[in-house]
């Protein structure tokens, strides 16, 4: 089992586009630990088999490279042209995340599950990060700004992957301790207010945000400057998913 799980691991590392990077997944998925109801926190533990939000959090890009979950790929991510089109925003056939976080949340709120409780928590643990990185709400013009290139550092990369996880990186911290700073600053009012929304504010917030990413300035010399402009965005959207994580499963499984 322990090769099998390398191997496939070792292959998404050469393939796969990860979103918010590892450590930021499971900085989303340990500020939800800290948020949820004790009950709560019980049933999602025991419906993982001991593992918590941030050790399954990354479970969504692991199994990229494996064609029976290929269906899941457009899941990551929706296309909404502008402000203007959210209301009239149809979902394609094919689904995106805004329609599967609202999909497994009922799920779990109503024990009718497409597959069972832990796949579930799985994709919700993870899509809810994917929804709060800015780019992952698309324009529909570059791919969520994988078509972006720029020099990040002196090394080439795009700036989808800059949000994904080059910032993130730049910090050389562990999940937890970056967790633990970006909380750090936070005000009580503030957390309380991230709870109370829905998928499609959280939609809404990433196309307006989104602009701001694009602001690069030379896209050749890319590096503290755009950390200096844009972290506390990077860091108010990894805190916002942690805490809403938490607020839309502590409001999933409240009666049960």
């Amino acid at each position: 089992m322990k090769k099998i799980i390398f191997t496939l691991t070792a292959a998404l590392f050469t393939t796969a586009s990860f979103a918010w990077g590892l450590t930021g997944h499971r900085i989303v998925g340990h500020i939800a630990m800290d948020h949820l109801d004790k009950n709560v926190k019980k049933k999602v533990l025991a419906a993982l088999e001991g593992e918590d939000l941030a050790m399954t959090a990354n479970w969504m890009d692991f199994i990229k490279s494996d064609a029976a979950y290929d269906s899941l790929k457009p899941l990551h991510y929706c296309t909404v042209e502008s402000l203007d089109a959210m209301d009239s925003h149809v979902h394609p056939e094919q689904g995106d995340v805004w329609m599967a976080i609202e999909k497994y949340l009922k799920e779990i709120e109503t024990e009718q599950y497409s597959v069972d409780e832990a796949f579930a928590l799985k994709v919700i643990a993870h899509l809810i990060g994917d929804v709060h990185q800015p780019l992952h709400c698309g324009n529909g013009k570059d791919r969520g700004a994988n078509d972006v290139k720029v020099t990040f550092f002196w090394e080439k990369s795009n700036l989808h992957r800059v949000w994904d996880s080059g910032m993130i990186d730049y910090w050389k911290m562990s999940y937890t301790e970056y967790a633990t700073w970006i909380m750090s600053s936070r005000e009580r009012e503030d957390i309380q207010s991230w709870g109370n929304s829905e998928v499609k504010d959280w939609v809404r917030e990433s196309v307006v945000y989104r602009e701001q990413c694009y602001n690069t300035g030379d896209r050749e010399r890319m590096g503290y400057r755009y950390i200096y402009d844009h972290s506390d965005l990077l860091h108010l959207r990894l805190a916002q998913a942690g805490v809403r994580l938490a607020d839309a499963l502590n409001k999933a499984y409240a009666g049960r």
